[in-house]
C-alpha cells in the first residue's frame, strides 16, 4: 500500500455499512486467492479473525495486517489513526477465543494484549514493515492496541 493510499483510507470517513462492504470485499478475495488480496492491500501479510460480539454475541469477521512471530501471530487495532479502536478489539477483550485465517489454514486461537516495551517494540516492526502505522499513531491520542494470537491447543 502507498503511502497516498493509506492517507486516503484513514482520511474516508466510514460508515458501518461501508466497512462492512469493504471487509466483505476483502473476505471473498482472501478466500478465493488462498490468503493473498490485491489493492491497498497487495504485499501484505493478511489475516482473517472471526470474533464474537461483545455486545450482540454475534459473529463478525476482520481482516487484519499482521506480523509473524514464532508461534503467534500479531495484530494492531489502528483503525487507520481513528480516534476509537476498532469493534474487533472490544470484541476480543470481552472473548479472547476467536478463529484465525492464515492463507487456507483455518484454526482457534487466544487472543492476549501486548503491554510496555514489548508492544512498543512489536508496535514498530509495524512501521517498519508498513510506514503509515507511525502515521497512525501520531494522529489519535490513543495508544493503539497491540494483540498477539496464540493457537489453541
Amino acid at each position: 500500500m502507498s503511502e497516498h493510499d493509506a492517507e486516503a483510507i484513514s482520511r474516508t470517513p466510514q460508515t458501518t455499512a461501508t466497512m462492512t462492504d469493504f471487509n466483505a470485499k476483502i473476505v471473498a478475495e482472501f478466500r478465493e486467492n488462498a490468503g493473498k488480496v490485491g489493492g491497498h492491500f497487495e504485499g501484505f501479510s493478511l489475516l482473517l479473525m472471526t470474533t464474537t460480539g461483545a455486545k450482540s454475541g454475534k459473529q463478525s469477521i476482520s481482516p487484519v495486517m499482521y506480523v509473524a512471530d514464532d508461534d503467534r501471530y500479531l495484530v494492531v487495532a489502528s483503525n487507520a489513526g481513528a480516534d476509537r479502536h476498532p469493534s474487533w478489539y472490544h470484541n476480543l477483550l470481552a472473548n479472547p477465543d476467536l478463529t484465525v485465517e492464515v492463507g487456507t489454514e483455518t484454526f482457534a486461537a487466544k487472543a492476549e494484549q501486548v503491554e510496555d516495551t514489548e508492544r512498543d517494540a512489536i508496535y514498530n516492526r509495524f512501521v517498519e514493515v508498513a510506514p503509515q502505522f507511525a502515521e497512525y499513531q501520531k494522529g489519535t491520542s490513543r495508544r493503539i492496541p497491540v494483540l498477539a494470537l496464540h493457537r489453541s491447543a
